[in-house]
């Protein structure tokens, strides 16, 4: 665990997620408004006041988050391709796209390439998503079965990202990524833009719910992306949270830069958490990051899985990465004065990948 006491004082002062996001999403096939879970035995059990989880398993019928920022993204940048407003439909995009011959081109650990190749099926046209060799065969089905072509990477996460640069650059694609570095910036900042959905709609249920606003907010981190929307709507406006990072502590890259001061690469290891096993954080997630993290946890595998099957118990159908964020809970309760945890706490979960397949660690 890493502590980072700066970021209690720490203010987002920079300028609102784009209006036009949510009434973007409204339009879009399937959309739908995923539930904030209840967990009250939860929160009895480790004396807090409220535990609601956010559950992401079913976002435009598919298992995660990561269509929100894709779709957004994609669409703003196809529109500024073919230099036509954000008031235009999908399918006179589209038409437009396939008039211009513009083909998506991405990387993943799983679920972006998956939200890429669906929003590329909305619009009609190609998408080609690069994969690590450790991505099992039915991820990569799943992507190639919303069309995409699926290219196998000798490799980790970190090397799929200069093949699909390479092939935009060759390929005369669209690179469409949610981890930014120096000279590629925009349209990853317009993924985390697409993530206020998700936030928003939590602040309303979570007023309806419970009737007061976040104490605690803990999220999943793999490039920084949805790190970078959850600090950035959490630290700014009167109604201020504390914000916690988990990673898995194979591939715990935020919390190895937090601890050096500066944003370095780690090599990563095998982990059931697969979507967050990233070994550089995004170029423009680090300095919201680096303010405003109040605390980084990294957890184990086996952590991981144990919460899976708890929260299956509860009716919440996730998978590792979506358990996460309660293992790093369980550890933070064991430091709660420190950490300002007691019986008034509202704590937010966020679970940003439905039930899935994975090899059940020893």
């Amino acid at each position: 665990m890493f502590i980072n006491p700066s970021a209690a004082s720490w203010k987002y002062e920079g300028p609102p997620a784009d209006p036009s996001v949510g009434p973007f999403h409204r339009r879009l096939p399937d959309y739908n408004i995923t539930p904030l879970v209840t967990l009250p035995n939860l929160a009895q059990e480790l004396g807090l006041g409220h535990v609601v989880i956010k559950d992401e398993s079913l976002r435009f019928g598919l298992p995660a988050f990561k269509i929100l920022g894709a779709s957004w993204a994609i669409y703003k940048a196809v529109c500024t391709e073919c230099e036509l407003p954000l008031t235009t439909s999908l399918k006179e995009l589209g038409e437009a796209a396939k008039q211009r011959n513009i083909k998506l081109v991405t990387c993943t650990e799983g679920n972006w390439g998956r939200a890429t190749a669906r929003m590329a099926k909305y619009l009609g046209i190609s998408a080609t998503v690069f994969v690590p060799n450790d991505m099992t065969r039915s991820t990569q089905e799943k992507i190639s079965g919303e069309g995409a072509k699926v290219v196998v990477v000798d490799g980790d996460y970190d090397v799929t990202i200069p093949k699909a640069q390479e092939e935009a650059d060759h390929g005369n694609g669209l690179l469409v990524m949610d981890v930014s570095w120096k000279g590629y910036q925009e349209i990853p900042e317009w993924v985390v833009e697409g993530y206020s959905t998700m936030l928003t709609e939590t602040d309303w249920q979570l007023e309806d719910i419970v009737g007061k606003p976040a104490t605690h907010a803990i999220m999943s981190v793999g490039v920084g992306s949805w790190g970078q929307a959850v600090s950035k709507h959490y630290k700014s406006g009167k109604d201020q949270a504390k914000v916690i990072a988990v990673e898995p502590e194979t591939a715990a890259c935020l919390k190895a830069s937090l601890e050096a001061g500066e944003m370095i690469s780690i090599t990563t290891g095998h982990t059931i958490m697969n979507g967050m096993s990233c070994g550089t954080v995004s170029y423009t997630a680090w300095d919201i990051l680096r303010q405003g993290v109040d605390v980084s946890v990294a957890v184990s595998d086996k952590e991981a899985h144990e919460d899976v099957r708890y929260l299956h118990s509860q009716g919440v159908r996730n998978g590792p990465c979506g358990a996460a964020p309660l293992s790093a809970l369980r550890r933070l309760c064991k430091e709660k004065e420190k950490l300002g945890l007691d019986a008034h706490s509202v704590v937010v979960l966020f679970s940003t990948e439905g039930a899935r397949g994975y090899p059940v660690p020893a």
